[in-house]
């Protein structure tokens, strides 16, 4: 009888596993916010350049007067009036700033060195080329309409400083992968709950510290060290939480609490558009990880885990309290150190084996999944985040963006579900890369007033990216096998990061050509799809517990070695035929 089984007795998913599934899966939804947090804090308002010191308001009040002082009419046929300056800022606001290239709007990041009145009488843009500009040398103004404050307003990190906005998401992700690296080795040594809570602490603190932050840098290195936290809290409760739920509940269980992340990207949509400083939002956000911290002690560590590193007494305690919460403490009486081991024989044994990530690629198998993942993971999160981390391109509201992008994935999660089960992993997997891809390379060809049309098509691509995911996590753990699964999917998480952290650097490219990022988003998704149909079908086949399971059932090499093996069968049988025969006929000729 394994451990899987020794749970049952104690009560299965009873109600020591509720209140922890809950109270473990409930900081989940502000994960999302973590994740999508740049969006808002980092936020782009409508800016142009600031005036120079010399163009005070009654200065240049008093030099429109001058400019219209003749009476000429301006290119609305009418004659200004002093009071015009003051009625339509916007309007007079065209004798400093340039036109875009576009010729729709004033440009953002330039001036003209000196005011263009002409600009405000009637043809009086012909010459407007000519004029000399310069960069915004007295920084910027900033509207206020759709964001109070963000970083960007806060350090003015647009025009040639653009790119630093997005480096805060990068470095950020930057941060979740050494998270990744770093805690996924320190639980393993410490122990889940230990390194769990110790991450609440850090990001509750540093998190709420990015509030206060007076410098960019600065800033961005408590953004590196709340990635690491996040990091470490995902990694540890989810083993947390799967190591004390019985075999049969997991699929579900861990279907259900995926919701949490859902729900977590509506509700940011809702404190973002409620609080709209990007001060006031991080404390949001992030504070309430303290409480979690403060219950988080509550929580019984892996008694697996426990019994791995041979600490045989403190597991059989922390059994005896799950036992007994679950109304199940006669089940534990008959617990001793020993009984234990006997559960663990297999954990024990296959613990022993020394198995490194250098297994994952050495061979032919174990290449063949690895590769593939690596490509799948890689361009999943890769285009899911180039998806989600640019919603201000669309058009629309942001904050509705992020409520409508949040509630697709309801829908998505439950249609991947029902693919899974009759299409199977790998027709899913690749159909679900192609989809996002073919709806990626669309949106390129849809002029930006089509707004419901653009969004639409977004909301699309984000439900089959979000697809893939929960795809490519329940696909990931069946293909490695029992003894090297947990570094198989650090693997894939590491790849993962790796995307989530190029994708905002891509975004950059507009500036080269404004649908160079989809269509780098969309290649990727689309080499993936290739990429995945080499995959395996693990649909209803038993999961593999060792590398040479692995090797068996889906190198292709143990039918060509039974082949090979036939064909040398028949070999040897006809070289006997021959020499008995050869033997036969000497005789004769003796005789």
């Amino acid at each position: 009888m394994g451990f899987s089984e020794l749970l049952d007795q104690m009560g299965g998913f009873g109600r020591y596993q509720w209140l922890h599934v809950t109270l473990i899966s409930f900081p989940g939804l502000l994960m999302a916010s973590q994740n999508l947090l740049n969006n808002f804090v980092s936020g782009t308002p409508g800016h142009r350049c600031s005036l120079s010191a010399n163009h005070s308001f009654w200065n240049v009040t008093r030099e429109v007067g001058h400019a219209f002082a003749s009476g000429a009419a301006d290119e609305r046929g009418r004659v200004p009036t002093l009071g015009d300056f003051q009625a339509e800022g916007e309007y007079a606001l065209k004798a400093f700033i340039p036109p875009d290239p576009s010729g729709t709007r004033l440009d953002r990041c330039r001036r003209y060195v000196t005011p263009q009145w002409q600009m405000l009488k009637a043809n009086g843009s012909d010459n407007a080329s000519e004029a000399r500009t310069e960069s915004c040398v007295d920084g910027w103004t900033f509207e206020r309409s759709e964001f109070i404050a963000t970083t960007v307003s806060e350090w003015d990190l647009v025009c040639s400083l653009r790119p630093l906005k997005q480096m805060i998401q990068t470095v950020y992700m930057g941060g979740v992968l050494a998270g990744a690296v770093i805690y996924g080795g320190l639980s393993d040594r410490f122990g889940r709950r230990s390194i769990l809570i110790w991450s609440y602490l850090q990001l509750g603190v540093l998190g709420t510290c990015c509030a206060f932050s007076q410098s960019y840098w600065v800033y961005c290195a408590f953004r590196f060290l709340s990635g690491m936290a996040v990091s470490g809290i995902i990694l540890n409760s989810v083993s947390l939480k799967v190591e004390w739920i019985p075999t049969k509940t997991r699929t579900l269980v861990g279907t259900l609490t995926s919701f949490y992340f859902t729900f977590g990207q509506m509700l940011l949509a809702g404190l973002a558009y409620w609080l709209r400083d990007w001060r006031k939002l991080h404390v949001a956000v992030c504070a309430p990880h303290i409480l979690f911290f403060a219950y988080s002690w509550w929580f019984a560590e892996s008694a697996r885990w426990l019994l791995l590193r041979r600490r045989p007494g403190e597991a059989l305690k922390t059994l005896r309290r799950v036992a007994r919460i679950n109304g199940k403490a006669h089940v534990s009486d008959g617990l001793t150190p020993e009984v234990l081991r006997s559960h663990m024989s297999k954990e024990l044994e296959t613990d022993q084996q020394s198995l490194t990530a250098y297994d994952l690629l050495r061979t032919p198998g174990m290449r063949r999944i690895s590769v593939c993942l690596i490509a799948v993971w890689f361009s999943t999160s890769f285009a899911y985040y180039g998806l989600a981390m640019d919603l201000q391109k669309f058009g629309v509201s942001i904050y509705v963006m992020q409520l409508i992008f949040g509630a697709v994935d309801i829908p998505a999660k439950v249609a991947a579900l029902g693919m899974l089960s009759f299409l199977g992993r790998r027709v899913s997997q690749a159909v679900c890369l192609l989809a996002s891809a073919l709806i990626i390379f669309s949106n390129i060809f849809v002029p930006a007033e089509q707004q419901v049309v653009r969004t639409t098509l977004a909301c699309l691509g984000k439900a089959f990216t979000s697809a893939s995911f929960t795809t490519v996590y329940l696909y990931t753990g069946e293909l490695y096998p029992t003894v090297i699964r947990q570094t198989g999917m650090g693997l894939a998480s590491t790849m993962a990061r790796v995307g989530s952290m190029a994708a905002p650097a891509v975004l950059i490219l507009d500036e080269v050509f404004p649908a160079l990022p989809s269509v780098v988003y969309g290649g990727a998704a689309v080499l993936a799809s290739g990429f995945a149909c080499f995959l395996p079908e693990t649909l209803n086949v038993p999961l593999p517990d060792t590398v040479q399971d692995v090797e068996d059932r889906w190198s292709g090499r143990k039918a060509a070695e039974r082949k090979d093996a036939a064909t040398g069968d028949e070999q040897a049988a006809l070289s006997m035929k021959q020499v008995k025969d050869a033997d036969g006929g000497s005789g004769l000729n003796a005789l």
